[in-house]
């Protein structure tokens, strides 16, 4: 079994954290992790969704501010 891996400093890219939390649950769901090895693999997930959700909601966030209020009809008139 591999231990888990330490967080890298600064942001996580998306698929990183992904590809952590789906290495992750495969692994608890198969059955091999020990039990000494479930709470570090836990621990490993909840950052790796800690960095995934933070991910979404700066695209949210992006997506409800000017992109929400802009419409394309308005900015063509401006020309």
């Amino acid at each position: 079994m591999t231990e888990p891996q330490p967080t890298p400093p600064g942001p996580v890219p998306y698929r990183e954290a992904y590809a952590r939390l789906s290495r992750i649950a495969a692994e608890l769901e198969s059955g091999e992790a020990d039990l000494d090895r479930v709470l570090p693999l836990l621990e490993e997930a909840r950052e790796a969704y800690a960095q995934c959700r933070e991910r979404i909601e700066a695209v949210r966030g992006v997506l409800a501010g000017d992109w929400a209020d802009s419409d394309p009809e308005d900015e063509s008139d401006a020309d």
